[in-house]
């Protein structure tokens, strides 16, 4: 009975075993072709979404957004249907042996066709090596022109090497003296022959905009507060011993004047580094007003800590003393 409700549906009307193998003997051939087209790897298409491995670095992406920029090398990867012979790392991702960091910088142009850097990006020209690796010339192009002329450039442009040089540009002597004349007693040269930089007018008294100076100033302070059994409501709070600061003197005279502890570096020339200066004051703010009034702003900061119990220090049982130093990185150019 099971045989025959089950032959109703058959061409044939079901008629007993013969239909049943006829049937069979129809569809039989078709299985041998689809086991050669899944081993050839026809149909295994892409994702809509497609996850990306570039040198370690993991991005997840609409496909979409690889084959935005026709003619590229991602266009030309990914626009086959056959998306096997693509490499894959053991996760099953498509794998790039490419910069993992720089590649987000491409992946964002590829979303919308704009570049947007983050302020002072120090990686440009390795950008554009991507760029151009990736075949985005357009991107290759933009990269290239914001980039600030390379010093050899400057070495070739007449402007530079001639007898009155832009204001604020530090001169080169490019040419060595012709025979029988003496050199200028401006020039620097390196005991191989070649130029010497002089000392940049930016960092010399007039240089900066305004004539101020440009540069940098770091400001460390090590610093402790107490926490007791109540938490906050027996903090005592931050003690600073002392604020030291980092730098060139002349910046540092500059911002900080008769404000500034020079007894442990009293001898530095105006244009050498010291990091044995400290303030006569233990206040933080008012060290940043100074630098704010004097045209610098905060560029980086770190911190460490440790924490001990106070009876190591001498306190009370359940005291608990944290102890840090601090850095802050302040820029004016």
């Amino acid at each position: 009975m099971a045989l025959a409700d089950s032959a109703r549906g058959l061409p044939n009307g079901g008629g007993g075993g013969g239909g049943a193998l006829r049937g069979g003997a129809r569809s039989h051939p078709q299985q041998p072709e689809l086991a050669a087209s899944a081993g050839s790897g026809v149909g295994a298409a892409f994702p809509e979404i497609v996850e990306l491995n570039v040198g370690g670095q993991v991005y997840v992406t609409r496909r979409e957004t690889v084959l935005s920029v026709a003619g590229s090398l991602l266009w030309r990867m990914f626009s086959p249907a056959d998306a096997s012979a693509l490499p894959r790392d053991s996760k099953g991702r498509f794998f790039l042996d490419r910069d993992g960091f720089l590649f987000r910088y491409i992946l964002d142009y590829l979303r919308d066709q704009e570049l947007v850097l983050p302020e002072r990006f120090p990686e440009r020209s390795r950008l554009q090596r991507e760029a151009e690796y990736f075949q985005l010339p357009d991107l290759a192009r933009r990269l290239a022109a914001a980039a600030p002329p390379r010093f050899s450039a400057l070495l070739r442009d007449p402007s530079v090497c001639a007898d009155d040089p832009p204001a604020g540009l530090a001169y080169l002597e490019a040419e060595l003296p012709e025979a029988g004349v003496s050199a200028s007693p401006t020039s620097s040269r390196s005991p191989s022959g070649g130029p010497l930089l002089a000392p940049s007018l930016s960092l010399d008294a007039g240089g900066g905009p305004g004539g101020r100076r440009s540069g940098y100033i770091t400001i460390g302070y090590r610093g402790s507060y107490t926490i007791g059994r109540e938490a906050q409501a027996d903090a005592k709070f931050r003690r600073v011993a002392r604020i030291t600061v980092c730098g060139k003197t002349a910046l540092a005279k500059e911002v900080f004047g008769d404000t500034l502890n020079e007894s442990r570096d009293p001898d530095r020339p105006p244009e050498r580094y010291t990091a044995r200066y400290y303030l006569k004051f233990n206040f933080l703010e008012q060290a940043f007003d100074r630098l704010s009034e004097a045209g610098f702003r905060m560029a980086a900061c770190s911190s460490t800590g440790t924490c001990a119990f106070a009876p190591e220090q001498g306190g009370l049982a359940d005291d608990k003393i944290w102890t840090s130093y601090t850095e802050y990185v302040f820029c004016r150019e």
